[in-house]
């Protein structure tokens, strides 16, 4: 089937999304240069600064979380790419020009840690005060090289919530990483997105068919099966993160179910309901969840699911006040 897109030349469709995105939140970011989404007015000086990067095509990820209580710069690639080392380094440097440091965050998918990893040896060069925190939490990958999903926003608003009331860069790192390792996600497809530049499909799937384990981009699963019921995919997946994250009773959880584009709020919100009842029976605690579509992969259907076990200090750090184009607390 022929894409169907309201785009114009597909050479400037990352320019001019990232300048429609700046004039339909003008209170929240502006562009800097011609890639970086930042807060449009900056964290007083000497405020840790908290940075991201990725590929665009993926709205409202990563950029549509700039803002008060979550991050000051998202540095975007090209659609589904990374954005150049190069980038990255302007994007650092400006943002340690104003802060007490900065926390880069970085999703684990193979362009955006190389670029992320060459900045890096660039700015400590320059002795710039900066920490790098990978968040890799897909249970369908191989232990060690898990991709990053959803959870990346679970990390963007705690860390963020610490850097907004003043706590120093060892302090926000330590909160961001504890966020990072107490968190799973788990995705399913049942529908595949086109590439809007190319045109071409992702992947494919069969019309009576879905994939648990698909990646962001259309990695291959670790289960092809027959199309599920929201309450049997719902408990296929729960499970699969309880176990992997170990979740006892009592313990206390978020859940994020983000939809990848193409998947119906009715749809999640059925999903929901059989992780809460599912939860309940198993005597753990849904303290906070959060439903919508946060990080998409153009029209593809499917969800994601993340769980994550939290503490006091993590629940008051979710809770504090946010206000970015797309995640705002309370």
């Amino acid at each position: 089937m022929r894409m169907k897109k309201f785009i114009n030349d597909p050479r400037q469709l990352t320019a001019e999304l990232l300048e429609g995105f700046t004039l339909a939140f003008p209170r929240h970011v502006r562009l800097s240069g011609t890639s970086a989404i930042v807060r449009a007015t900056p964290k007083p000086a000497g405020m840790v600064r908290m940075v991201t990067l990725g590929g665009s095509g993926h709205e409202p990820g990563l950029s549509g979380f700039v803002g008060r209580g979550m991050l000051d710069a998202s540095i975007a690639g090209e659609i589904f790419a990374a954005p150049g080392a190069v980038k990255c380094i302007e994007a650092i440097r400006d943002a340690c020009a104003g802060g007490e440091g900065t926390l880069l965050i970085v999703l684990n998918h193979a362009g955006d840690v190389l670029a992320a990893n060459i900045a890096m040896q660039a700015v400590d060069r320059e002795g710039l005060n900066v920490k790098m925190v990978l968040t890799e939490e897909d249970i369908s990958s191989s232990v060690g090289d898990r991709r990053g999903l959803v959870g990346c926003v679970a990390v963007y608003k705690v860390a963020g919530a610490a850097a907004e009331a003043g706590a120093s860069l060892e302090r926000c790192f330590e909160v961001a990483q504890r966020m990072a390792g107490n968190m799973r996600t788990l995705a399913v497809a049942v529908r595949t997105a086109t590439n809007p530049v190319t045109g071409q499909p992702i992947f494919e799937l069969g019309e009576d068919e879905m994939e648990i384990g698909m990646g962001q981009h259309g990695e291959a699963g670790t289960g092809r099966m027959r199309l599920k019921s929201a309450n049997q995919t719902a408990e296929i997946m729960l499970d699969q993160l309880l176990t992997d994250l170990a979740v006892s009773a009592d313990e206390e959880v978020l859940v994020i179910l983000n939809g990848a584009g193409a998947t119906t709020l009715m749809e999640l919100y059925l999903v929901f309901r059989r992780v809460a009842q599912a939860l309940e029976a198993k005597s753990i605690r849904l303290v906070r969840s959060a439903i919508g579509e946060f990080i998409t992969t153009q029209e593809q259907a499917g969800f994601q699911m993340m769980i994550a076990r939290m503490d006091k200090e993590l629940i008051e750090l979710w809770d504090a006040p946010a206000d970015t184009p797309f995640f705002k607390m309370p």
